[in-house]
């Protein structure tokens, strides 16, 4: 019967122990969000794969997150929200640009800043945004070329000039 008291006793203290990190992470979690921050939107033409959460950045440093990602009905356009820190001061004229973060990783924003003499306003848009490049599409174009593209002036000439040389 003893061993019933232990067994409960070490089930109670495991449940405590993961409660305690459950209010951990969610407090580590709150830390990392910007209280005094403010949002401000970017219409792109494509996000590939952005995500909420991901990261702002500003000469490589984190200035903000990706509040959420939808796309406007009327203009099929990707409409990101970014949740800036709000001792940024980033130029009205900046330029946002989905960058990814490696290879085979995910997408992040990259802001590139202009030379506005006014700042960015909370609630305001970046004009000016670059889209994601696909780069496994750009390189899928470069293995296979399309059959419609024409032939390089120098291949034709010399495949000609070699059909020619072997029918003399």
């Amino acid at each position: 019967m003893r061993t019933h008291w232990g067994e409960t006793a070490m089930g109670f203290l495991v449940l405590a122990l993961a409660a305690l990190f459950l209010v951990w992470s969610l407090s580590v979690a709150q830390a990392g969000r910007l209280g005094d921050g403010y949002s401000v939107t970017a219409k792109f033409g494509d996000v590939g794969g952005l995500e909420p959460g991901a990261k702002v950045s500003l000469a490589g440093v984190k200035v903000g997150s990706v509040s959420s990602v939808r796309v406007d009905p009327k203009t099929f356009l990707a409409v990101v929200k970014l949740s800036l820190d709000g001792d940024v001061h980033v130029p009205s004229d900046s330029t946002a640009k989905v960058t990814s973060d490696g290879l085979l990783g995910g997408a992040h924003i990259a802001l590139t800043p202009g030379g506005a003499e006014d700042d960015l306003q909370p609630n305001g848009e970046l004009a000016n945004t670059q889209g994601a490049v696909d780069l496994f599409g750009l390189i899928g174009q470069v293995i296979r070329p399309h059959p419609t593209d024409p032939v390089p002036a120098a291949s034709a000439a010399s495949s000609g000039a070699g059909a020619a040389a072997s029918g003399n």
